[in-house]
């Protein structure tokens, strides 16, 4: 007699989320070999390819700041609605969330309401943010995977069941080194650039015209003798950065590519990159990059009062790992095109800037430990589910 499909919804709100998504989408199939695996809610391409049937796309869920969040907080009461309504007449076996706290928790909140099991992938920065927020965690969430070792022990005392399995992006990296390298539109340039604005709108209309400016000033440094290639995240965020190419000064050689960051930053000299993943993925690679990042006024103020009770100061991801300041951050004021320029070019040479921020990316590396995280995280779910509800 065949087992019934195993139900799983997932909610992913970004870009990162859902390429981690996908990933973990794969693995649990391969987890349940005899069994179909239908799987339902919101996410991105990554997500649809693995089989996914998606109420939401990341592309209109994903808000930089304050601001932009107020102006969609119609939307994403609606797209909350909806999921929950799709929690309750579905009837999962298992949520699964990825990252994206703010809605995720309130998401898991309902959904657990109803007496379906929570799972969290990608544990929330409650280690920057808030402590408090664990309680929330442990009321919401039935199994949270953490993906830096010192996560679990923020939980032990009050939190949910949390089990390390590692950081999915290691093992990304691992096959991206191991793929043939693609060819990428650098030309013959002396120096090569990425160009990494974000995942999403507001991040690339802040940082994207910087960002050129600073291109256009290394461009006269390297007497024409360097290229730029922006990788795009998906379809839609192209074609918002080529409206800004077209209506904005550019360096003479700048191409945009679809996807393939880890291998445009595999072969660039240097980049200039939005916080968030893609600094890891930096790390990783072994670019030596400059993050820089602005936010409205308002959002500024709130992260500075949040911040205040933090564990760590910094916005970068290597930067956390290691607890100091390797990769330079640029963020607010300090946003310049000068100062990107500026840092950038240092990193593009051979100078000893560049071999600090290596010698800092090796050891982040280490802390990350080894590839295997996404077969780790499904085979902890997949436990997690075979066990007799408690």
């Amino acid at each position: 007699m065949s087992l019934p499909p195993l139900k799983v919804m997932v909610a992913a709100g970004e870009v990162s989320g859902d390429m981690y998504g996908g990933a973990l989408i794969r693995a649990l199939r391969a987890h349940f070999p005899d069994r179909a695996l239908e799987v339902r809610g919101m996410g991105g391409d990554a997500m649809r390819a693995a089989g996914a049937e998606l109420l939401f796309h990341t592309d209109a869920l994903g808000a930089m700041g304050i601001m932009e969040v107020l102006g969609k907080l119609r939307f994403f009461k609606r797209a909350l609605d909806a999921m929950t309504l799709l929690a309750r007449d579905w009837r999962p076996d298992v949520l699964i969330t990825l990252d994206y706290y703010s809605f995720n928790i309130a998401l898991a909140e309902r959904v657990h309401a109803l007496g379906i099991r929570t799972v969290h992938y990608i544990s929330p920065k409650v280690w920057v943010w808030r402590r408090g927020r664990v309680k929330r965690i442990a009321r919401a969430i039935d199994l949270l995977l953490c993906i830096f070792p010192f996560e679990p022990a923020l939980y032990a005392t009050t939190g949910p069941r949390s089990v390390y399995v590692g950081h999915p992006l290691v093992e990304q990296a691992a096959a991206t080194r191991a793929d043939p390298p693609p060819a990428l539109p650098w030309g013959a340039a002396g120096k090569r650039i990425a160009v990494l604005p974000g995942s999403r709108a507001g991040e690339i209309k802040a940082l994207l015209p910087i960002f050129l400016d600073a291109a256009r000033r290394m461009e006269t440094a390297l007497e024409d003798d360097c290229a730029f290639v922006l990788p795009a995240p998906t379809p839609k965020m192209r074609a918002l950065a080529e409206r800004i190419l077209a209506r904005h000064p550019r360096p003479k050689r700048l191409a945009v590519v679809d996807g393939q960051a880890r291998h445009v930053l595999a072969q660039a000299d240097a980049a200039m990159i939005a916080s968030g993943t893609a600094t890891l993925e930096a790390c990783l690679m072994g670019c030596p990059a400059v993050l820089a990042y602005r936010v409205s006024l308002a959002t500024e103020l709130l992260a500075r009062l949040v911040t205040l009770c933090a564990t760590f100061r910094f916005a970068g991801l290597v930067n956390i790992v290691l607890n100091r300041p390797a990769m330079p951050e640029l963020l607010q004021r300090a946003c310049t095109a000068r100062n990107v320029a500026r840092l950038t070019l240092a990193f593009a040479r051979d100078t000893p800037e560049r071999q600090t921020l290596l010698a800092a990316y090796a050891e982040a590396n280490d802390r990350l430990g080894p590839p295997g995280a996404t077969p780790r995280a499904a085979e902890a779910i997949a436990a997690f589910l075979q066990a007799p509800r408690s």
